[in-house]
C-alpha cells in the first residue's frame, strides 16, 4: 500500500504546497461542474468557472500550454454557454436539449481543425514540440474544444466527445504528474457517461 501512495504521489514532492491545495480545489470544483452538468443544472457554469480559472493559474506556472488553453477557452465558453442555458425560448421555457444539426457538425469538424492548427503553431512558437505528450496534447485540446462548444449550446453530442477526452486524459496527466487531476478525468468519464444516459431520456421525453 505504501508502495502505491509513493509511485502515485511521489511527484507531488517537489511541489509548493499552496500549488497542491490549489489544484485539490480545482479538482473538487471540476467535479461538481460536471456532476452539475450531468443533472442539466445551470451550476455547470459557476463551478467550472472557479475550477478553470485555478488550473489556468497553475497551468501557466509549469508551463503546460496547451492544458492552459484549454481551460482558458472552458472559461471563456462558460460565459457563453451561461448565456445560453439562461436564455429563454419562449416565455417559461429554457433552452432545451437537443441533437447537433447538420450546419454544427461541420462547425464542430472546423473548431476541431483550426483548433489542431492552433495548438500546432503555439507548441512550436514556444518550443513545446519536444515529444510525443504535445501530439496527444493536441488532440485532446481539439475535442475538448468541440465538446465545450456544443455543451454551450447544449447539445446531447457534447459527452461523446467529453468521454473520448476524458479517457485519453486519464494516463496523460498521471504521466505529466498530476495524479488528482488523472482521477478527477477518470471520475469525468463515468460522469460522462451517465450524462449522456440522462441528457438522452431528457431529450427523449421531448420527441
Amino acid at each position: 500500500m505504501t508502495e502505491l501512495l509513493h509511485y502515485l504521489f511521489d511527484q507531488y514532492s517537489t511541489y509548493e504546497t499552496i500549488d497542491i491545495s490549489l489544484e485539490i480545489i480545482a479538482v473538487i470544483f471540476g467535479f461538481l461542474s460536471v456532476w452539475s452538468s450531468k443533472n442539466n443544472s445551470i451550476w455547470v457554469y459557476p463551478t467550472g468557472m472557479v475550477s478553470t480559472s485555478i488550473f489556468v493559474y497553475l497551468l501557466l506556472k509549469w508551463g503546460l500550454l496547451g492544458d492552459m488553453m484549454i481551460n482558458g477557452y472552458y472559461f471563456i465558453m462558460s460565459v457563453y454557454g451561461w448565456y445560453i442555458w439562461t436564455r429563454k425560448v419562449d416565455d417559461t421555457h429554457h433552452t432545451p436539449i437537443t441533437s447537433t444539426t447538420k450546419k454544427e457538425n461541420i462547425t464542430s469538424a472546423i473548431i476541431f481543425i483550426l483548433t489542431l492548427f492552433f495548438v500546432f503553431i503555439v507548441y512550436k512558437s514556444f518550443d513545446k514540440w519536444t515529444s510525443w505528450v504535445a501530439y496527444v496534447d493536441t488532440v485532446t485540446t481539439a475535442i475538448f474544444f468541440v465538446g465545450m462548444w456544443l455543451m454551450a449550446r447544449k447539445k446531447i453530442e457534447n459527452w461523446i466527445y467529453w468521454i473520448i477526452g476524458d479517457i485519453i486524459s486519464v494516463p496523460l496527466y498521471f504521466y505529466k504528474g498530476f495524479t488528482f487531476t488523472s482521477f478527477q478525468y477518470l471520475i469525468f468519464t463515468f460522469i460522462a457517461i451517465f450524462g449522456y444516459l440522462e441528457w438522452k431520456k431528457l431529450l427523449n421525453k421531448k420527441i
